[in-house]
């Protein structure tokens, strides 16, 4: 069934100031000498402007950026940390954790995928990291391709503890390709806005206010491209030549929290480091969680199509809402953290 969006309250938060407020966080890079191009997949890439659209018209950026890169240039985030590639974002590597909802590995194809993300601020360690995201995959366990989207609290990456809007790929489970950002050549960046790697300008305060983010991901229909947008501005892309399984389509979304342990195994805050409860003042959560599907078209994923996964209860949980006029399909999520490998 073709998805009718509920509307609610539209995109009231979208990234805007950095850590330090300005611009010099990134530098900008003529479009076609900026990372992506050093791949040596992509040397006789030629960049995609235009996209298949599947934007509700009455979802709109209500805050843009003033700063903005000139024209024929593109924002490249300055990595603080530039040499920093840290990446465990599997169940088998220990200090893990999630707590997620994810489609079933039925032979399913799908095309893409977007939420309404709510946005929290956390305090973390150095070794450890709080994540709020999508992730569309294919592939075997040995071959998997991943794209990953959202916010992400993560200071060995970043040098501090900001909620960043933080993207990451991989087509070989991690091993020798991927990174996070723009830190090895792949993700193609066409938007002039300063995006990705830069810190939201606020957070929701539990019990008073919810603010979030509206992002999607999805692989455009004409050149098999998967586009990642905020609002309804196309930030940038990954090309299909990146992918040895997610050229044919994604098997499975996934949409939720991702935490890594510090060395003295204490798992950090997921979410808003409450477990989760249906007033969304008071929880992590996701809205208008949507997939695209394997025609193209946007839907609401069947319930029984889903499953709900939280691998430590008592450090983190995960609690399905189903669908409501107000909020769409939505789901609660998060936890204080703690011993949760003990």
């Amino acid at each position: 069934m073709a998805l009718h969006l509920a509307l609610g309250l539209c995109v009231y938060l979208l990234l805007t100031q950095g850590a330090e407020g300005n611009i010099d966080d990134f530098d900008c890079v003529e479009i076609y000498k900026q990372p992506a191009f050093q791949h040596p997949l992509l040397k006789n890439h030629k960049i995609q402007e235009t996209f298949s659209s599947y934007e509700n018209p009455e979802r709109s950026n209500k805050y843009e950026t003033e700063e903005h890169c000139p024209k024929g240039t593109v924002p490249i985030f300055r990595q603080r940390n530039g040499s920093e590639s840290f990446h465990v974002n599997t169940a088998e590597y220990f200090g893990q954790h999630f707590a997620t909802i994810e489609t079933m590995v039925d032979g399913s194809i799908y095309r893409g995928a977007e939420a309404d993300i709510s946005v929290h601020s956390l305090n973390l360690k150095d070794n450890q990291y709080s994540k709020s995201q999508m992730w569309l995959e294919n592939g075997p366990p040995d071959q998997l391709n991943s794209i990953q989207a959202g916010w992400a609290v993560h200071p060995r990456l970043y040098g501090d503890s900001v909620t960043r809007f933080t993207i990451y790929w991989t087509r070989d489970r991690y091993g020798k390709t991927g990174c996070y950002n723009t830190q090895c050549p792949g993700f193609v960046v066409v938007s002039g806005n300063p995006r990705i790697g830069r810190g939201f300008w606020g957070s929701s305060i539990y019990g008073t206010s919810s603010l979030f983010f509206t992002t999607e991901i999805f692989q455009d229909g004409f050149s098999g491209n998967w586009a990642l947008k905020i609002g309804n501005e196309v930030i940038g892309y990954w090309p299909k030549e990146l992918f040895t399984h997610l050229n044919k389509g994604a098997s499975l979304v996934r949409y939720g929290g991702n935490t890594f342990i510090s060395p003295d195994r204490i798992s950090p805050p997921m979410g808003n480091g409450h477990f989760p409860v249906f007033d969304f003042k008071k929880s992590a959560h996701f809205k208008n969680v949507v997939i695209i599907n394997s025609n193209y078209k946007k839907v609401y994923v069947e319930d029984r199509k889903l499953r709900r996964y939280a691998d430590n209860h008592s450090c983190y949980r995960v609690t399905y809402w189903g669908y409501s006029k107000s909020n769409g399909v939505s789901f609660s999520f998060g936890g204080p953290g703690g011993n949760c490998d003990i």
